[in-house]
C-alpha cells in the first residue's frame, strides 16, 4: 500500500569515518542498481567502507517495506549521494620542536530506493 504518491523510502548515514573521495567510489558503483545485486556486489567488495553503505542500503529497503508497503524485489537505487561531514584536526609532532597538521575527514551518505514498474 502506497501512501498518496510517495513511491521511495531513504536512509542515510551521517558522519561516516572516511572521505567523501572514498565514499564516492563506491556510491557511484551502486547508483542505477537493483538492491538485489548491489546487496551481492557490497557483501564481496574489498573497500572497508561497503559494510557502512551494505547497511544504510538494507536500512532503505527496511523503511520501504515497512513505511511503504512496497515490493523490495521490484527496488532500484535511484540516488546515492555523498556529502562532507566534520574535519577532525588533529597535530602530530615532528623532528625540531615543529608539528603539523592532519585532517580526519567524515562524510554523510543518502541513499534513495524506488519501486521500478514490471515492463
Amino acid at each position: 500500500m502506497v501512501q498518496g504518491n510517495k513511491n521511495f523510502a531513504t536512509a542515510q548515514a551521517k558522519s561516516i569515518r572516511v572521505s567523501s573521495r572514498k565514499l564516492n567510489l563506491v556510491a557511484t558503483f551502486i547508483r542505477n542498481m537493483k538492491v538485489s545485486e548491489a546487496l551481492v556486489q557490497l557483501t564481496f567488495s574489498p573497500k572497508r567502507i561497503a559494510k557502512v553503505v551494505k547497511d544504510c542500503l538494507q536500512s532503505a529497503v527496511a523503511n520501504a517495506e515497512n513505511n511503504l508497503g512496497l515490493d523490495i524485489d521490484r527496488l532500484v537505487i535511484t540516488k546515492a549521494t555523498v556529502g562532507k561531514a566534520l574535519v577532525m584536526k588533529r597535530v602530530m609532532p615532528r623532528a625540531k620542536g615543529r608539528a603539523t597538521r592532519i585532517n580526519k575527514f567524515f562524510s554523510n551518505l543518502y541513499i534513495t530506493v524506488t519501486e521500478k514498474e514490471d515492463n
